[in-house]
């Protein structure tokens, strides 16, 4: 098992910052405001040849109760109960404060190993803040910069043993335990399989809808911050967890409000954090209220998540509340054929995150969609299917010209995404697009997945070539002579490069001229037979 390391602290010290560093990319949201972090996050950090789990948490206050801040300060609690060691941050440039020796005092009691480090130690601002630090008792601090990356060796050399001695442990009871269950039997040399990777779902949705909630009775613990506070959630909290063999990796996001309505920096950056949740997941869960269903920034999430590819599953909450569960249903459904024409058969699961009503049906459904959006269709099926959709409904005529459909295989998965090869590419119809989707989506099987048709030309096989099949480069020049100016200033013929030099036959020319004269004079005999025609009035 890792190494897990907490980070703990008072607010605004640079917890989230150091987080940051440990784990090597910008993961949890920093601001100067006190208090931007709420739930803890965990990560995988690493320090030279140390890899660990790392834990940022909230800011700790010293508050008792049911209020917002006290299930903070139960959160922070919790990471310090599971955690192998703990950093303990303090603030170098402003000292200690009443409430690093109260959260100092909390520590003593528990059995965990903390580690002092004195933050904002870059220059010399923070000496005098870093010695009186020793008052607290937890020895010497550790003298770190974590927006200037400094320090960061003594946090190496503090960390090092303990993590090697947790090494250690784990290798000595993994190897008595093996002995237990091998018996007598022989080492299999045969290195264990490695199981897929957790498949990605996102929850998301609009603020104060049930997310969180949801997410903790699907995991069965207190795990993420929950309210009846609207917009607790900021960060998006990623949670491993397995449902009938399969791994599952849940993120819960922060609420998405309507763009004109966010005024605040702490909720846009919320909000980024939740786009760039969906577009790493593979499924996506939007919940809904069942009180007030659909609305329009519900549509505008879901198109935002149809855009970015991904599938879609909608979760209806707090149904108990509702009365009429079919006419609610049947509102919905035509809400959906009217909003959303692109994504029809979107698979609705109402559920109670309260009572634990439908959420097993919520997750196999989740997993199904994954299976359908991974599927790969073989070409010879889709080129049958292509012909029996032309088949039933010609494409229409550009400018009296057909529109020919030739060939059809599917590029990628994930989302899937078809080449269809035409004639005529940039002429085809929107609406015939959506009746080849449609005609997919019912064909095989893939209700509310979203497709990409990628329409591209077809290449003529005969251009370029003869009649006779040769290459029309090979071939002499047909072009006609082009004229030009002689030297002496009278017209010429010019001949094209690579024609034949014109050969004279012997008593050809005088009967080619006779010819020529008598064609002239049937000619002008006409011409003058036209004009006293027309002297007479005829």
């Amino acid at each position: 098992m890792a190494f897990t390391l907490a980070i703990v602290g008072r607010p605004n010290v640079g917890k989230s910052t150091l987080f940051n560093r440990l784990v090597g990319k910008r993961q949890a949201i920093v601001d100067d405001l006190p208090g931007v972090t709420r739930d803890r996050r965990e990560g995988k950090g690493r320090l030279a040849d140390l890899a660990f789990t790392v834990v940022d948490t909230a800011g700790f206050e010293d508050v008792q109760g049911e209020a917002l801040l006290a299930r903070m300060r139960a959160q922070t609690e919790q990471a310090v109960a599971s955690a192998d060691a703990v950093l303990l941050v303090v603030d170098a440039r402003e000292g200690l404060t009443p409430l690093d020796q109260s959260f100092a005092r909390a520590l003593r009691k528990s059995q965990a190993r903390v580690l002092l480090v004195a933050n904002k130690c870059e220059g010399r601002g923070g000496e005098a803040g870093r010695m009186e630090a020793f008052r607290l008792g937890f020895g010497e601090p550790i003298p770190v910069s974590a927006e200037h990356g400094e320090g960061m060796g003594d946090l190496y050399d503090a960390l090092a043993p303990l993590i090697q001695a947790k090494a250690e442990a784990g290798q000595a009871a993994e190897e008595e335990v093996f002995e237990e269950e091998a018996g007598g039997e022989e080492e299999s040399e045969e290195p264990a399989a490695r199981g897929p990777r957790p498949i990605q779902l996102a929850v998301v949705g609009r603020p104060n809808v049930g997310k969180s909630t949801l997410v903790n009775r699907l995991i069965g613990e207190d795990r993420l911050l929950t309210g009846p506070e609207a917009g607790i959630t900021r960060d998006a909290i990623a949670v491993e967890w397995v449902h009938r063999g399969r791994a599952l990796r849940l993120v819960d996001t922060a609420g998405l409000r309507r763009r004109a309505k966010v005024v605040d920096k702490l909720e846009w950056l919320s909000g980024e954090d939740t786009k760039r949740a969906i577009q790493f997941a593979e499924v996506v869960i939007l919940v809904l209220d069942s009180t007030d269903l659909l609305e329009k920034q519900d549509l505008y999430i879901a198109r935002q998540v149809e855009e970015e590819g991904r599938a879609l599953v909608l979760a209806v909450n707090k149904w108990d509340l509702v009365e009429d569960t079919k006419a609610a249903l049947a509102k919905l459904e035509r809400r959906l054929e009217i909003s959303l024409p692109q994504s029809r058969g979107l698979p609705v699961i109402p559920l109670s995150a309260k009572t634990g009503k439908g959420l097993e049906r919520l997750l196999d459904t989740a997993i199904e969609m994954v299976d359908i959006w991974s599927r790969r269709i073989p070409t010879p099926a889709l080129n049958r299917w292509l012909q029996a959709m032309e088949d039933a409904h010609l494409p229409p005529l550009v400018n009296g010209r057909r529109l020919k459909l030739r060939y059809m295989s599917q590029a990628k998965s994930r989302p899937p995404t078809f080449n269809l090869f035409c004639n005529l590419p940039e002429a085809m119809a929107d609406s015939y697009q959506r009746y080849l989707v449609n005609g997919l989506r019912d064909a095989f099987d893939m209700p509310g997945i979203p497709i990409r048709f990628v329409l591209r030309r077809s290449e003529n096989p005969y251009a370029g070539k003869s009649r006779h099949g040769k290459p029309g480069a090979d071939r002499p020049h047909s072009a006609k002579p082009v004229k030009g100016k002689s030297p002496t200033g009278k017209s010429k013929s010019v001949k094209p490069e690579g024609s034949k030099p014109a050969v004279k036959k012997a008593g050809g020319g005088k009967a080619k001229a006779g010819k020529a004269s008598a064609g002239n004079a049937r000619s002008g005999k006409s011409r003058a037979g036209k004009s006293r025609a027309r002297r007479a009035g005829f």
